[in-house]
């Protein structure tokens, strides 16, 4: 049993070690998901495409980035840098559908779940640093 959960306050650790495995469950399927319907040409996500006007390579690539964001989250390693990476993406989404107004809640959730992943698994980042002399 790790140090932390030996602890006084074990209780309160535990449930957050528990509520971070489930964002990040949360998190890898709803960007699997999303980046798979974008990926084979789902009609909501070509029309919410054709809808920001920059073009279907967008969504190409967004759907690309967000399974590629996936298979990071599902590498111990490198989950906090994933969860970076979908963070920032989300901050695209939520301005973008600001801009064409569009408010989407479901953006503005997956942006706190990522930010919550990123940070609880900040070590892991901060270990993929090169150390400084």
């Amino acid at each position: 049993m790790s140090g932390l959960l030996r602890t006084a306050g074990a209780g309160s650790g535990r449930t957050a070690v528990i509520a971070l495995w489930v964002s990040q469950a949360l998190l890898t399927l709803v960007f699997l998901a999303a980046g798979t319907a974008k990926l084979v040409g789902a009609e909501p996500m070509v029309e919410a495409f054709d809808q920001i006007g920059a073009g279907q390579w967008l969504r190409y690539f967004v759907g690309c980035l967000e399974l590629l964001g996936v298979v990071g989250l599902l590498v111990p390693r490198l989950v906090g840098l994933a969860a970076l990476g979908l963070v920032s993406l989300m901050v695209g989404a939520v301005i973008t559908n600001l801009v064409i107004d569009a408010f989407s809640l479901l953006a503005v959730i997956l942006l706190l779940l990522g930010t919550v992943v990123a940070w609880g698994r900040r070590d892991r980042t901060k270990a993929l640093l090169p150390r400084q002399q």
